[in-house]
This record gives C-alpha cells, structure tokens and sequence, in this order.
C-alpha cells in the first residue's frame, strides 16, 4: 500500500507541475511557473529520496 500511495503521489506532483507552467506559458503569469518548479523539486525529490542508515563514525 505504502509503494502505491507513493507511486500517486509522484505523478500527482508530475501532473501539477505540468499544468502549472502550462498555464504560466501561456497565461504569462510568473507564479504559475513558480508553482511548476516547486512541484517539480517536489517530484524529483520524491523519486529518489535519501536513505537514512544509523551508522555511526568511528573517529580515532
């Protein structure tokens, strides 16, 4: 459930970056075009997200 939840999420965020500077093109509205690069970051960061082990340094 968790993979497919995820999955959505993502090409929701596609999605919504698309539109987003498709109305920003053609409407000429500089926001819009912010928008699509936030939820493109939002993608992209969603797509390939760090992993987080517990390791620890050992110093000395």
């Amino acid at each position: 459930m968790k993979i497919i939840l995820r999955l959505v999420l993502i090409l929701t965020l596609l999605a919504a970056a698309i539109a987003s500077y498709s109305a920003g093109i053609s409407s000429g509205v500089f926001i819009f075009i912010v928008l699509g690069f936030l939820f493109e970051a939002g993608f992209w960061s969603g797509l390939f997200p760090t992993s987080r082990r517990g390791k620890k340094v050992n110093i000395g």
